[in-house]
């Protein structure tokens, strides 16, 4: 599973990996300037520009308000997914990474089969780990979820594990997947305590189709914006320098 991200242009894409880079090399240095200067910070970036706190502020703003329209939209597929919130539960990881990959459908779907290679849909998901906690997922709060905050595009790449649990299921159904560490990060990402970890997903998954396609766009627009704010890059001048 490709986590936390939604559809975007490979141009976009491109700019969003150079910004995590910028990003990452940003924090490293503001936090080498504040051991420099005996714990005190700066006001701007590293790169000189300052944070427009106004524009963040109005960011965030359109932020929650998209985040209230996405939650209201899937109001209905929350209230059937959360129903098998129980089934979030410990598993054995010594079997789940033994047995491959396990599959165990919890509510039939009654839309189109979604066939080997179909990555033309979209999912609301929760995924946890052997000892039941929960690493990632569409709720907007895994402990006391109360709504959806976001939806996977699968068309932006899946682990082998996920798309091979997902062969044959319907949408509209919701089905738990059982996934071996070797078919999910293998030792190329530590999760769950390690690397070579098996994952366990709860998944409905949905036509990738408008209103919620439109709105999913939208909302991860909303998310960029307003991050990219916070290091003082102008999302928008950013898309335009790239044309």
């Amino acid at each position: 599973m490709d986590e936390k991200e939604l559809k975007t242009s490979p141009k976009q894409r491109f700019f969003i990996i150079l910004i995590a880079v910028i990003m990452l090399g940003s924090i490293i240095a503001s936090y080498a300037a504040i051991v420099i200067n005996g714990g005190k910070s700066s006001t701007g970036n590293t790169d000189g520009s300052s944070i427009d706190e106004t524009k963040i502020a109005e960011y965030e703003d359109v932020y929650n308000k998209k985040v209230a329209e996405f939650s209201a939209k899937t109001k209905g597929d929350f209230e059937k997914f959360i129903k098998y919130k129980s089934e979030i539960v410990a598993y054995n990881e010594t079997a789940a990474n033994e047995n491959g990959v396990q599959i165990r459908d919890l509510e039939d779907g009654a839309g189109e089969e979604i066939a080997s290679g179909d990555d033309n849909y979209l999912a609301y998901y929760v995924g946890w780990c052997a000892d039941e906690s929960i690493f990632d997922s569409s709720f907007d709060d895994n402990s006391n979820p109360t709504a959806f905050a976001k939806v996977l595009d699968a068309s932006l790449g899946m682990i082998e594990g996920w798309n091979l649990g997902i062969e044959g299921m319907k949408l509209g159904g919701i089905r738990e997947v059982t996934v071996p560490g070797n078919l999910a990060y293998g030792d190329s990402m530590e999760i769950c305590g390690g690397t070579n970890k098996p994952l366990k997903f709860m998944i409905l998954a949905v036509a990738n189709e408008d209103p919620l396609k439109s709105l999913a766009a939208e909302l991860d627009e909303a998310y960029m914006r307003l991050q990219y704010a916070y290091y003082g890059i102008d999302y928008d001048e950013m898309l335009e320098n790239a044309e």
